[in-house]
């Protein structure tokens, strides 16, 4: 474990979780909440922090159960995983993911509806772990409706869904699917021996790259959708416009070259531009 924990930089039950893709989740809460309940519910910080904090433990759980269902897989996908690598054992990932479980569901009796949906995200992670991620396009959107939920979660916790949340979930939604069909394109190797059916294995490289390339612009083309509605603003326009370009030069470079090397690259640059668009969100709150 030692030598495992110092190639990585982080603990093993850290790196379990991806702490990245846990804050991210977070973020998209407090944005949620920020756009669902404006400027005010910033003063309102007891409403805030349990959100932020129970969608980083819900993630974290979820993260920790994908990685007990895909231990034979990433055994050959990623061998460095804590659970492959001998550095976490099973049992102990689950025990750890029923810890956080237990955290984030306290944390979401904020209202009725933010336990709802945290219950319902959480169900629907679970099912996609345990047998969703082998039906292919259906369990990548099986985990993009989650990210998408995060945005719910976010107006649940101020009890208030607004209609623009629903629009930012949809383009969330969008966005990480494509995500999600590009990562399948990464682990072809140890879905392909263990039947999972994403597009990648089914169909082959350039028509995932393709599928995916699809839904990274059809979020691009709606971006202006909250433009038309009457909710974005000049900082709305300029931060999408970054997340825009950032996805179009994404797309032209998978087409380009349609290769899990390729595919690897844009995995990690779809969170940054996925990043910035939340900060456009955000902005649509300011004048």
């Amino acid at each position: 474990m030692n030598s495992f924990t110092r190639d990585q930089g982080m603990h093993p039950l850290l790196h379990l979780i991806r702490p990245v893709n846990c804050l991210m989740a977070s973020i998209a809460v407090f944005i949620g909440s920020f756009i669902a309940g404006g400027r005010a519910i910033l003063l309102h910080p007891w409403l805030l922090i349990p959100g932020f904090i129970a969608s980083f433990t819900l993630a974290g759980a979820a993260m920790a159960i994908n990685d007990y269902y895909d231990r034979e897989i990433d055994a050959i996908n990623r061998p460095e995983r804590p659970i492959p690598s001998g550095a976490i054992k099973p049992k102990t990932a689950l025990t750890y993911a029923s810890t956080l479980i237990l955290i984030g569901i306290l944390l979401s009796i904020v209202t009725p509806l933010s336990l709802i949906v945290a219950l319902t995200a959480l169900l629907i992670f679970t099912v996609y772990s345990a047998k969703g991620k082998r039906y292919g396009l259906i369990g990548n959107l099986m985990v993009s409706f989650c990210v998408a939920l995060t945005f719910i979660y976010g107006g649940a916790v101020v009890n208030k869904v607004p209609f623009t949340l629903l629009v930012f979930a949809l383009l969330a939604l969008l966005a990480n699917t494509g995500r999600e069909v590009v990562k399948g394109v990464i682990d072809i190797p140890g879905d392909r021996k263990w039947g999972i059916q994403t597009l990648a294995v089914k169909h082959g490289v350039n028509v995932a790259v393709k599928v995916a390339s699809a839904f990274y612009l059809a979020a691009v083309a709606l971006t202006p959708l909250p433009l038309l509605l009457g909710f974005a603003n000049t900082w709305y326009i300029l931060l999408v416009i970054i997340a825009d370009i950032g996805f179009l030069h994404l797309v032209f470079t998978l087409l380009l070259n349609p290769s899990p090397r390729q595919a690897k690259r844009a995995k990690g640059y779809s969170l940054v531009w996925m990043l910035v668009g939340l900060i456009a969100f955000a902005s649509t709150q300011f004048p």
